[in-house]
């Protein structure tokens, strides 16, 4: 499935904030609202999420490809990660935040699912946490937010391109003329 979003993975590894590069993590759940994270079990990452049972999902815009690219290169067990953003915490106290994304999503660890090699976390969303500077009519606006986007087929990063027509709004005309061809 694509495109993915690029999205910066959080979480408290031996007391220090660690990040990882996902592309396999969406919205699974509304209510309560609940994200999926999809990692290989082997990802230092991962052993901080299931020792705190928090993480968050920061949606990095395409000015910090190279950032977030190197964070998906180098392991946390290798490189301290920790210094490369301005990281804040909410209510759960645990779960790292990059101030510099436009769009981040404080998670409470619900149930972990393991698949083969991965380890699957799925987090309840307990806040989210939007850069104003992104927001349109009080929402998030997805071209002022600019995030990334990863093509696994060629292993690239890309940005999000134009509009073509509102949601739950362009099929109603294809509603229309099966009606009119029905009579």
């Amino acid at each position: 499935m694509y495109p993915k979003p690029a999205a910066l993975v959080g979480a408290m590894v031996k007391g220090r904030p660690n990040f990882m590069t996902i592309a396999n993590c969406g919205i699974v759940g509304y209510d309560p609202p609940v994200v999926s994270v999809s990692s290989h079990r082997g990802h230092y990452t991962n052993a901080g999420i299931r020792s705190m049972k928090t993480f968050s999902v920061n949606i990095p815009s395409a000015g910090m490809a190279a950032l977030t690219d190197f964070c998906g290169l180098y392991s946390g067990r290798k490189v301290d990660k920790s210094g490369l953003f301005e990281v804040y915490y909410g209510g759960l106290k645990t779960a790292p935040l990059i101030a510099q994304c436009p769009i981040s999503l404080e998670c409470r660890l619900v149930r972990t699912l393991k698949l083969h090699e991965e380890e699957v976390f799925l987090g309840e969303i307990v806040a989210i946490w939007a850069d104003p500077k992104c927001m349109t009519g009080g929402r998030p606006d997805i071209k002022k937010a600019d995030p990334i986007i990863y093509s696994t087929s060629d292993k690239k990063y890309f940005r999000i391109g134009r509009e073509i027509g509102r949601a739950y709004s362009i099929g109603k005309r294809k509603k229309a003329a099966a009606r009119k061809k029905g009579k």
